[in-house]
């Protein structure tokens, strides 16, 4: 295995998370055993890059292993000394990230209990209208699964895990330097109280293989953009049996060419009226989720005026009601007049009277500079 972990997936130590999420599907593409079959170099390479992911995409880990966590094997980024000081043999670090280091190494705070799995995370685009209705979508991700050959124990079939003899099951090795008395994982079983004699010859005595799985994914109808679904047992496996991860989908719905989603989950739709049907009245035809229907424009309808089609909208996740859409009229204004219409314009204007619609505005700028004086 890798020394370094960065450099076993060939990122910086600055990499983003999302940096070291692109860079691990890169590799686990090119050096799955799928791809490279009998090829026992390949092999290796995958398992240094699915630890190496394992520990870095985790910030706790990443945290310990930057600070040179002798939990990971190899110590920090240059092998060096681990949470206890190891060359020296001096105590350093931060006393609230050893005990930390310590008792989160089981996954539940008592040393000997096998950690549950890692939560994974991927994300899938869909269309507007699936977003709408509802749809259903495989994922492919990569992942650590139970052992088929020893159903996840880490031992080989016919053999049996003992008791660790150091720590004698407590999985924790205590020291004592001075009057203080330090404890720590055991350095034999790691902190899990036991060990694998004879470990499984498909896993290597870990319990798990690395494996690209396809699963299918409800997406419930109305999803938001951004939506993240859980999909319960299906992260990575624990360790020896432990209970594995959970697979968190996060949605990408695509925008749609005609609606827009309001943050108070109903739709909004422009709609371009004429000048005729803002003064008449009438009705228009207007898109809805499901085809077409027509609204009532009232006469003398303004522009940004809005009309509303209730229980029209996407459904509501968290109920079994809809949204609305809303229409919001838009009043188009010709460029460009015929003859005829220009003549038709300047009747309507004798008919008006003359009548200023910014004489009221301008009667109260005036009252206002008046009493400014």
């Amino acid at each position: 295995m890798a020394n370094d972990y960065y450099e076993a997936l060939g990122v910086s130590r600055k990499a983003s998370a999302d940096e070291i999420k692109k860079a691990h599907r890169k590799l686990v593409r090119e050096y799955h055993p799928d791809r490279n079959p009998d090829d026992k170099r390949a092999e290796e390479r995958f398992k240094e890059i699915q630890q190496a992911y394992d520990v870095l995409s985790d910030p706790e880990k990443r945290k310990q292993y930057d600070s040179g966590g002798g939990l990971f094997g190899s110590g920090g980024p240059q092998g060096g000394p681990g949470p206890f000081g190891a060359q020296g043999g001096g105590f350093t670090g931060d006393i609230g990230d050893i005990f930390s280091t310590i008792f989160n190494r089981s996954g539940g705070g008592q040393a000997g209990n096998p950690m549950k799995g890692r939560d994974l995370e991927t994300d899938v685009r869909i269309s507007f209208d699936d977003a709408m209705a509802g749809t259903q979508i495989a994922v492919t991700v990569p992942k650590s699964e139970t052992c088929p050959t020893c159903a996840g124990s880490g031992a080989e079939p016919g053999t049996s895990i003992e008791t660790c003899p150091t720590c004698e099951g407590r999985g924790i090795d205590s020291q004592g330097q001075g009057f203080f008395s330090i404890s720590q994982p055991c350095p034999q079983c790691g902190g899990s109280g036991q060990i694998v004699p004879h470990p499984c010859h498909t896993c290597g005595g870990s319990g798990v293989t690395h494996q690209t799985k396809r699963y299918k994914v409800n997406v419930p109808a109305g999803v938001k953009d951004g939506t993240r679904i859980r999909v319960a047992g299906k992260g990575e496996a624990g360790e020896r049996g432990a209970p594995a991860g959970d697979l968190f989908v996060t949605v990408k719905v695509a925008p749609s060419p005609v609606f827009r989603r309001l943050d108070d989950g109903n739709l909004e739709v422009e709609v371009p009226i004429s000048v005729t049907e803002a003064l008449r009245g009438g009705t228009v035809e207007v898109p809805t989720l499901s085809g077409t229907k027509r609204i009532r424009v009232k006469p003398g309808t303004q522009n940004d005026s809005v009309q509303r089609l209730k229980g029209e909208g996407p459904p509501r996740t968290s109920s079994k009601t809809r949204g609305d859409i809303r229409y919001r009229l838009q009043i188009q204004i010709p460029t460009e007049l015929s003859d005829d219409q220009r003549r038709a314009v300047d009747q309507l204007a004798e008919t008006m009277n003359g009548e200023d619609p910014r004489a009221e505005l301008l009667r109260r700028a005036g009252a206002g500079s008046a009493g400014r004086k």
